[in-house]
């Protein structure tokens, strides 16, 4: 397997595979790695194709474009650093896809005051370390019209903080761990 170069992602499969991407210099970017992604994706298999994905905390884009490059309908991606925007509106563009839209915002306020575009059936939670936004996201994203009914949210957190604590009525379905991160897949009980 080929070195990735400081400041790039590859996509890991579907359309663009192989695809290495740029993104910018920003403190405490950390892409999904390779290994998260590629166990992730299999999770996902059966409901990528034609889902509509909400990547916060979105940094360099990669999951929500390997969403993309396997089949998605559309990602919106939110992020409050104006380099990590413009990067992945970049990438976009050379990868001449328009099922991305791009938002920069703090992802609290985006689900806070943003009313629904529509229901998402996967959403990506990778939130900066040690900041404990975890809970706020997850509680905002029970609002109504935020989640399809077999909606599906990625969590990305610090290993030791453990399984993190759940909304009632929701259920961690899948769980890793890859290094110092903790990583699942999360659903409602209907």
């Amino acid at each position: 397997m080929a070195q990735r170069g400081p400041n790039q992602l590859r996509i890991i499969g579907g359309t663009w595979r192989g695809r290495r991407l740029g993104f910018p210099e920003v403190a405490g970017l950390r892409p999904t790695t390779d290994r998260v992604r590629e166990t992730l994706f299999n999770w996902l298999q059966p409901l990528i194709h034609g889902a509509h994905c909400l990547d916060l905390f979105a940094g360099s884009g990669a999951l929500g474009l390997e969403a993309l490059s396997r089949g998605a309908a559309a990602v919106s991606f939110v992020d409050s650093d104006r380099r990590a925007v413009h990067s992945i509106r970049e990438n976009l563009a050379l990868l001449q896809d328009e099922r991305g839209s791009v938002v920069q915002g703090e992802a609290i306020a985006f689900l806070r005051n943003t009313p629904p575009p529509r229901p998402f059936d996967l959403v990506f939670l990778d939130p900066p370390f040690h900041q404990g936004l975890l809970q706020p996201c997850l509680q905002a994203l029970c609002r109504e019209g935020w989640l399809g009914d077999n909606a599906r949210i990625y969590i990305e957190v610090e290993q030791e903080l453990g399984t993190p604590a759940l909304p009632a009525g929701w259920e961690m379905v899948r769980q890793k761990q890859a290094g110092q991160v903790l990583y699942g897949l999360v659903t409602r009980s209907i």
